[in-house]
């Protein structure tokens, strides 16, 4: 969509709420084009949107540090995760920043917008992992399923493959989706992924198992593949698909996008039982990864081994997401002793 130019003269703080919405959507590309992952441009957009929409429906208050903070109380009343929160948050205070950078808003205000604290985070989600025979369980599902003519051989041995690598080598599913044949490469005798890029750009190599290397050439061997994107679309009968359906129309490179290796995910987690008491699936992609670091934990890797594999810019932040994992091993409970009594019968 074509936005209008933005205006070269500076905006006073009290004509903020006169600012037309095509200045905000035209900031809110600038704030989109700020991210290089996909999915983070499509969460900002989304955050920025309904932030704009409140905006509109409140009178466009101005966009000031209090408009701001009362959009943060209006999320937490609407029951919104703190993730979610904070990620709307984020997204706020980048648009504060082009709308000061623009001449949009003054320096000030922005400085302001920017102040606004994010929710604190209470304790750590423990979420989902498998154990190792859980995990072996899923992996294997495709191919169980082809067996039984549920799906086409392709199809199994493409799954197989996108759930051994995100379990035996940790990666995003948008880090999948991208995921380039040419990455895959032996170095000091060994197979890897090279220069993965990850969040924020960072770039990581990771050590590929051996069995994941197996479901790797399984599949090209299968699907002729062995250039380009390593994971591809298939039509209903297996084949290639050169033309793929999406929410923004069609496109034509056939590759798979970060939402369809969710739903490959989702798709096999349900086929192999990993559901709820109303058929959903429990089981999400990111799971996949805490499954990796968990099953690498307790196979003896050290915490700087399971850093460089998720590709985390701290070690500390390797070292809460392992927490949930590390705190159920052994629990204070472990130490109460209780003997109970038989109810003979």
């Amino acid at each position: 969509m074509c936005r209008r130019k933005l205006p070269e003269e500076p905006v006073t703080s009290d004509q903020l709420q006169r600012i037309p919405s095509d200045d905000w959507y035209a900031l809110i590309d600038l704030v989109t084009d700020s991210v290089t992952s996909a999915h983070s441009k499509r969460a900002y957009s989304r955050a920025l949107v309904d932030f704009l929409d409140w905006y509109d429906e409140n009178g466009r208050p101005g966009f000031s540090k209090a408009t701001v903070n009362a959009y943060r109380a209006y999320l937490l009343q609407q029951g919104k995760s703190r993730s979610s929160i904070n990620q709307a948050l984020s997204a706020i205070r980048k648009l504060a920043a082009e709308a000061a950078d623009n001449q949009l808003m003054s320096p000030t205000l922005a400085a302001g917008v920017e102040r606004v604290k994010g929710v604190k985070q209470e304790g750590v989600r423990a979420g989902n992992w498998l154990t190792k025979e859980e995990a072996q369980k899923l992996i294997n599902t495709p191919v169980h399923r082809w067996r039984q003519d549920e799906i086409p051989r392709t199809k199994a041995l493409r799954d197989q493959a996108i759930l051994a690598v995100m379990i035996g080598a940790g990666l995003r599913r948008s880090e999948v989706a991208g995921l380039q044949w040419e990455q895959i490469q032996q170095r000091d005798g060994r197979w890897a992924i090279i220069d993965l890029a990850g969040k924020r750009g960072r770039v990581r190599s990771v050590g590929l198992p051996p069995w994941v290397k197996v479901a790797l050439e399984r599949w090209s061997r299968a699907s002729g593949l062995n250039s380009g994107r390593v994971f591809r679309a298939l039509n209903k009968d297996g084949s290639l698909a050169g033309r793929v359906r999406t929410k923004g129309g069609y496109r034509t490179d056939g590759n798979l996008s970060a939402q369809a290796i969710y739903n490959v995910v989702s798709e096999h987690a349900t086929a192999a039982g990993f559901v709820d008491n109303e058929g959903h699936p429990t089981l999400a992609a990111h799971d996949l990864r805490r499954t990796a670091a968990a099953l690498a934990l307790k196979g003896g890797a050290d915490l700087r081994q399971i850093q460089q594999m998720l590709g985390h810019a701290s070690i500390t932040t390797t070292e809460r997401y392992l927490e949930p994992m590390r705190s159920l091993q052994v629990t204070a409970g472990d130490f109460i002793q209780i003997e109970l009594a038989l109810a003979g019968g």
